[in-house]
């Protein structure tokens, strides 16, 4: 089922020039510089943080010297119609906005499949890679999404996530998520040079009660005192990490305090879902 991609103007919204498979492939079709967000829906038309989305979009773009403004309310008319007309269902969504005409967002929206039982119970294996940084962590840029397709390419077969190392060997962030390691009784996760994700807030939020956290990134040389690790993104939430590089972390399975993470964090999502 191919992807339903509309350009939202002021007067409403338009057919784009082009058609793809998949939010991935209609990637390509975007300009490199700009700004976007991802999320989904559930339920069909209710989302989770959409403020929240808009905010850090309105954010990136002034952080890229984008004049956007856009009516919020129309916004979420227009997108609710598309996922309504797909008939998807539940549909996973990107609002992205071209540099060279602001006043226009680009919605494209596909299918959304949660994560699978296998991928919570058993967790991920994962890479690191110094190839790549941010030029502008802070901002959700379009540009990034472009330049990281070379290292999902070269991903190994198997592996599920790319994270970042900057100079120093700190492990900053995935490709399309935050990370999170478990040591020595606390929760560390990189306080600077990553996107503030919005499911992050979440975990940084949920984690109260549960593990004191600190925001500070992981150094990859200390992979053998990690206890647990993790990933999170808007669409998948909470994802065990069990391997990096090839190394196991802990006994090579989801621990006991991730889980309890994620449970916390799946009450927190379905106290908090709104329509669009």
């Amino acid at each position: 089922m191919p992807a339903l991609i509309k350009a939202l103007h002021k007067s409403g919204l338009r057919e784009v020039s082009y058609h793809a498979d998949s939010l991935a492939a209609a990637a390509k079709f975007e300009a490199r510089a700009g700004v976007y967000t991802v999320s989904n829906t559930v339920n069909r038309t209710q989302t989770l943080l959409f403020d929240a989305h808009l905010d850090r979009l309105v954010d990136s773009a002034r952080r890229e010297g984008i004049p956007l403004r856009f009516d919020r309310k129309s916004l979420r008319v227009a997108l609710r119609e598309m996922i309504l007309e797909s008939g998807f269902g539940d549909a996973r969504f990107r609002i992205s906005v071209a540099a060279a005409q602001p006043k226009a967002l680009i919605l494209s929206i596909e299918p959304y499949h949660p994560p699978t039982d296998d991928l919570i119970q058993q967790g991920v294996r994962c890479n690191t890679s110094s190839r790549l940084a941010r030029h502008n962590p802070g901002a959700k840029s379009s540009d990034w999404m472009h330049r990281r397709r070379g290292l999902e390419t070269d991903r190994p077969a198997g592996l599920y996530e790319t994270f970042l190392l900057d100079n120093e060997g700190a492990i900053l962030e995935g490709l399309g998520s935050n990370f999170y390691a478990i040591v020595g009784g606390e929760l560390h996760t990189a306080g600077s040079g990553v996107l503030a994700g919005i499911a992050r807030r979440i975990v940084l939020d949920v984690c109260t009660g549960i593990i004191p956290a600190r925001q500070i990134a992981p150094k990859l040389r200390d992979l053998a005192r990690f206890d647990e690790a993790f990933l999170s993104s808007s669409s998948r939430g909470i994802i065990p990490v069990v391997e990096i590089n090839g190394q196991k972390i802990g006994a090579g399975l989801p621990g006991a305090t991730t889980r309890q993470l994620r449970g916390a964090y799946q009450h927190w999502v379905a106290a908090h879902r709104e329509e669009l």
